[in-house]
């Protein structure tokens, strides 16, 4: 049986499932260094349980992005979502850390989905101009959730261990499985051809894709990196407690929530492209300020914490429209073009950390020096590459 429901419980249904598939790297990141003891093996081999979870996400992103061109997309949802539970619930029982890597492989492919079907079903439950406020929080989400998921994932490791990181995505992809069968007809399916493109280089050719895609990719790359290496400098060369970078974590993300909400107000007075440029250049100077401060030696998290304020309030301001631009700039190709962006975002994260890794004994010079190239990057992207489109707004 199937139950029709609002639109706005639709809305928390897909954005949970895009939660579940996000959050598997960063609710799980806790627990990766008591994984060599408990399962046996190196602690080099444990950090693969994150690249194979990375590498599956990718190629599950351009999988689902092909599927949902040419099949259901709200079959494709359940099934991502079912697969992702099992292989969630297989990897809390792996007996051994190689067993683990493969099953975070898989785990990491199937919970791709709805991150790449969210944009089409928002899209068309809000038609009309109430569709770009709903791209813009679901970006928000999106944008939210790596942030959030290690401090999460901390409390669940001083409960269980590191099993029930796993428990908890499995027992939670369930009940959105279920809830994405029972309500499957409150999902649009499909409401305009999808001929629009052939292939994701049909997209990519596209300059106004390429624009917004890229910026926005670089300019959430740009915080996932800092997000991604300062629990190592913190705790290891400045000798500094989990708890300072939770503090850190704490007043970027409510800065990051004020300026989020306001970022869609802001661009119908001001203009989109205008506060995209305002706040991708917001970004681009609070890691430059961040750069030139542990440049100089500075430490102390009384500077630290308002420049890294600086830097995720310029995001938020920027995330939300830079996201649904992208989006609506595949022209009706939700599935590839949300495959894409969100492809880029993980493989510029996944370069940019890579690329401070060697030097992150040093302390937080080298990894605001790759936050600051990714942000500075996405402003030349805003700046080169030319727009097709028509911004009357700002004209």
């Amino acid at each position: 049986m199937t139950v029709n429901v609002s639109p706005t419980v639709m809305f928390l249904l897909i954005s949970f499932g895009t939660i579940l598939g996000i959050a598997g790297t960063d609710l799980v990141l806790p627990a990766i260094p008591a994984m060599p003891t408990a399962l046996g093996g190196t602690a080099a081999l444990a950090q693969m349980v994150l690249a194979a979870y990375a590498g599956g996400t990718l190629v599950g992103l351009l999988t689902f992005g092909e599927l949902g061109a040419r099949y259901s997309r709200r079959k494709l949802l359940v099934w991502s979502l079912g697969l992702f539970a099992v292989t969630s619930l297989l990897s809390a029982y792996a007996p051994t850390l190689e067993w683990l890597v493969i099953l975070r492989f898989a785990q990491g492919a199937f919970g791709s989905g709805p991150a790449v079907f969210a944009p089409g079903f928002i899209h068309g439950l809000y038609p009309g101009d109430k569709a770009p406020s709903m791209f813009g929080r679901l970006g928000s989400i999106e944008s939210l959730t790596p942030a959030l998921a290690p401090i999460a994932g901390a409390y669940l490791m001083t409960l269980g261990g590191w099993q029930t990181s796993f428990l908890m995505l499995a027992g939670l992809a369930i009940l959105c499985a279920v809830g994405s069968w029972a309500y499957r007809q409150s999902l649009p399916d499909r409401l305009e051809a999808l001929e629009v493109h052939q292939s994701y280089m049909s997209i990519i050719r596209n300059g106004d894709f390429l624009r917004h895609g890229l910026s926005q990719a670089l300019s959430l790359g740009s915080i996932l990196i800092f997000v991604f290496g300062a629990p190592a400098v913190m705790t290891g060369a400045l000798g500094m407690t989990i708890g300072d970078f939770i503090l850190l974590q704490v007043f970027g993300i409510a800065l990051f929530i004020l300026a989020s909400n306001a970022s869609n107000g802001l661009a119908r007075r001001f203009g989109t492209e205008r506060m995209i440029m305002i706040g991708t250049g917001g970004l681009v100077l609070g890691f430059f300020l961040i750069l030139l401060y542990t440049s100089l030696g500075g430490r102390s998290l009384s500077v630290l914490v308002p420049l890294w304020m600086t830097a995720n309030g310029a995001f938020g301001i920027r995330g939300p429209i830079g996201f649904h631009q992208a989006i609506v700039a595949s022209r009706g190709d939700h599935s590839r073009g949300a495959a894409l962006v969100v492809a880029a975002i993980l493989g510029i994260t996944a370069g940019g950390t890579a690329a401070a890794a060697p030097f992150i004994n040093i302390g937080w010079w080298p990894l605001a020096l790759a936050s600051s190239l990714a942000a500075l990057l996405a402003l030349l992207c805003l700046t080169l590459i030319g727009s097709t489109a028509e911004e009357a707004e700002d004209c």
